[in-house]
């Protein structure tokens, strides 16, 4: 079987379901001719026609607004943000009219809106967002977050035949660079379902999207030190799965999540209400997260965050160990990507130092930060796991 990239995964799904299914059809600027920024919809224009994949103005509300009118008239819009920064440019739409249609009028919306999202990729300040907790809060709406080329043909699948709308979310930086060998047959991934990538007894690691491939990496990497980190991907955000969560916090006692998404009003998966609502018997025993920055650097808070400690020589480890130990198990606790920690007063924490979220800050080569960002993950996970 030949491999198959993300990208061209997300191409096969969109192909497929539009072979199965004549109602379902594309819109969004430069998917025809051009077959998108990325190229995932090249060649559906020959295939389809013009009346089936539609380029648009540069507008964003208009492209949404016209696939919810579509959606009225029992077709499946399938409509492409260029990047997914954009996507504030549709907030009312979606939050007003999308995502409330069906409970106010009894109107289904079945559409899909889908892009690029993520940093890494040299993307600055306009091209590098991660927009889906702004919509994780919006009942009346799903949102996917897939990591591997098998999800994402298959999430994107089960999203277009939803009758509810559902946010689609591909991480630019696994485009190209996530291949594997799928299936021939026709198939789905469920929507609100978790899988564990990887078992383990010390440590539940909770990730999603391109932070699955780095927590991975560093679970291997903390095997080698004899400590077995659980990761689990979350791979839809609405409706979270917490059952899964739950049972793997259950077998290891202890709790990391790993996103690239800014820390406050991030993913649900590390509320301590998750678990609380569950039984004390759930609690994880330690509960840490390691994320982007509170003023994300352009260019995505991430990744830019490596190279911002490695610049400024600051040393993260001490603090945190400190912060871990003296926790409260469901304290947050926060390795930050925007400052500078400082040596000298680390029980002052991220709030003292030098800001590195300024304006202009490009973020670092992706491929190379990716490939070493496991360590920082590792170290961190390899305390959380001592601080019990």
């Amino acid at each position: 079987m030949v491999q198959v990239t993300y990208l061209d995964a997300i191409r096969q799904a969109l192909l497929e379901e539009m072979d199965r299914d004549p109602a379902v059809l594309l819109l969004g600027e430069d998917i025809g001719v051009y077959g998108g920024a990325f190229k995932a919809t090249a060649g559906l224009l020959e295939r389809f026609g013009w009346e089936r994949v539609i380029d648009t103005p540069i507008s964003e509300t208009a492209i949404v607004g016209a696939a919810i009118g579509m959606s009225y008239l029992g077709l499946r819009p399938v409509a492409e943000m260029q990047f997914i920064d954009f996507i504030a440019c549709a907030f009312n739409q979606i939050t007003n009219f999308v995502a409330k249609s069906h409970y106010r009028w009894g109107a289904p919306v079945p559409i899909v809106i889908r892009g690029p999202a993520g940093g890494g990729v040299h993307g600055s300040a306009f091209h590098s967002a991660n927009p889906e907790m702004y919509f994780v809060h919006t009942p009346g709406l799903k949102v996917v977050y897939p990591a591997t080329a098998y999800d994402a043909k298959g999430l994107l699948k089960s999203a277009i035949r939803d009758n509810n709308p559902v946010l689609f979310f591909e991480h630019k930086f696994l485009y190209r660079r996530i291949k594997e060998e799928l299936p021939e047959d026709d198939y789905t991934v469920p929507i609100g379902q978790a899988i564990v990538r990887r078992p383990g007894r010390d440590l539940s690691i909770v990730t999603y999207a391109a932070m699955v491939h780095a927590s991975l990496e560093a679970a291997e990497q903390l095997a080698r030190e004899g400590i077995e980190a659980e990761v689990v991907d979350l791979r839809t955000l609405l409706p979270l799965d917490r059952q899964t969560v739950i049972e793997s916090v259950r077998r290891t006692s202890k709790l990391l999540v790993v996103h690239e998404d800014t820390r406050r009003g991030d993913c649900r998966a590390g509320d301590g209400v998750c678990f609380r609502g569950s039984g004390r018997a759930h609690s994880p025993g330690h509960f840490a997260r390691y994320t982007g920055a509170i003023f994300s650097a352009a260019g995505g808070a991430f990744f830019a965050q490596c190279r911002a400690h490695r610049r400024s020589g600051a040393r993260s480890g001490p603090l945190l160990k400190l912060l871990i130990r003296r926790a409260h198990p469901f304290r947050y606790i926060y390795f930050g990507a925007g400052r500078r920690v400082s040596r000298r007063n680390p029980s002052a924490g991220v709030r003292t130092g030098e800001d590195y979220g300024r304006r202009g800050h490009h973020a670092p080569d992706g491929r190379k930060h990716l490939r070493g960002h496991h360590h920082e993950v590792a170290e961190e996970a390899g305390r959380c796991h001592r601080a019990g």
